[in-house]
């Protein structure tokens, strides 16, 4: 396994400039072109999506990975029809998805590579899950989810979502390596912008397979860890922490956090957690940790928080992924304090990283 190092990113700051900057040349454009226009180019956004998802369940990208290919050559390696492979490169390279090195030639481009499976930084395996049928299913009726305020998955599956991911493995194991990879992308920016080493014992409250965990404890390298999740997902951690390097100082302890934590760390982390349900949920899950937490821990959230008013930010779009998919949502600052004091906690600061999270920190109130 790939050991990550320091992390060298940007300042969270830097980052939301240059997203500003991108923002409003992105206004400005809409305005120089009718709008008519403008909302073609949404609408058939769709179709670059699903377009990209074909292309990286052929596994397009890893077989250009040593170099561009006449397009003949790729589809016979996918199993592909080559005219039609050739219509679907040439839509994605209009994207910067691809790109023609010569009539017929495709390589790879920097978005391109980040398909490939073995590439750093890959998202090949939420692509994936975002454009499996399934997942696509859901979002077809997203009507129905905000007529009613409920998920469509129940509606169409007949049961929530953690049970259908239990009832159907093949849909679970897509889904499942989504969420180890995007762990693995969040521990550069929470280890960037936040100082764990000044705890001595961390522990990750519904934290998987402990990749952010790992990178956690590399950060800090005085402190042990308590890695708590379901019996059947920590059962696949010990191979994780032992590649990281890290398995001599965590404990693995199983259970459900809606009935009792382990306590005796005097750091709290739940990455993504809260967002997984509504208020009433919510708080039951955070008073769990609270009361096993003594008053003088801290509790960590790791979660996206909205900007208010017209702020382009994309936890405002997971936000309705969250409406379709589960009972969850994303959350303003205000919603997160009104969140936290219900629970027994006072919001002390919220840190900004260069990722779409940030670090939310609270203490005992």
């Amino acid at each position: 396994m790939i050991r990550l190092g320091k992390p060298a990113l940007p300042p969270a700051r830097l980052v939301r400039a240059v997203e500003g900057v991108r923002n409003a040349l992105s206004a400005t454009a809409r305005r120089l072109v009718p709008a008519s226009a403008s909302m073609l180019e949404v609408m058939t956004g769709s179709w670059v999506a699903q377009a990209t998802y074909v292309a990286t369940r052929l596994g397009i990208a890893d077989v250009l990975a040593d170099g561009a290919r006449p397009v003949a050559e790729i589809a016979q390696h996918v199993d592909a029809d080559p005219d039609a492979l050739q219509r679907l490169l040439r839509a994605l390279a209009t994207h910067g998805i691809f790109t023609e090195t010569r009539p017929g030639v495709f390589g790879l481009t920097p978005l391109a590579d980040t398909l490939r499976e073995d590439a750093p930084g890959t998202v090949r395996s939420l692509v994936l899950m975002f454009g499996d049928p399934t997942h696509w299913e859901h979002w077809s009726h997203l009507l129905y989810s905000v007529q009613t305020g409920r998920p469509s998955l129940e509606m169409l599956r007949g049961m929530p979502a953690f049970e259908f991911l239990g009832a159907n493995p093949e849909f679970a194991a897509v889904f499942n390596q989504a969420m180890t990879d995007i762990s693995r992308m969040s521990v550069p920016p929470t280890v960037a912008a936040y100082d764990f080493s000044r705890f001595t014992t961390i522990a990750d409250i519904g934290g998987g397979h402990g990749a952010l965990l790992a990178g956690i404890l590399r950060s800090a390298p005085a402190a042990k860890g308590i890695l708590f999740d379901l019996e059947s997902v920590v059962a696949g951690a010990s191979e994780i922490l032992a590649g990281e390097g890290v398995d001599d100082r965590v404990a693995i302890a199983d259970g459900s956090f809606f009935e009792a934590v382990p306590g005796g760390a005097d750091a709290y982390v739940l990455k993504s957690i809260i967002h997984d349900w509504d208020d009433e949920s919510a708080t039951r899950i955070l008073r769990t940790v609270r009361d096993a937490m003594g008053n003088d821990a801290t509790l960590i959230l790791v979660e996206t928080v909205l900007p208010e008013g017209n702020t382009p930010h994309f936890g405002k779009w997971l936000d309705l992924e969250m409406l379709v998919q589960a009972t969850g949502r994303e959350r303003t600052e205000q919603q997160f304090r009104d969140l936290l004091g219900a629970a027994g906690f006072e919001l002390s600061r919220i840190v900004p990283t260069v990722a779409p999270t940030s670090i939310i920190e609270a203490a005992p109130a």
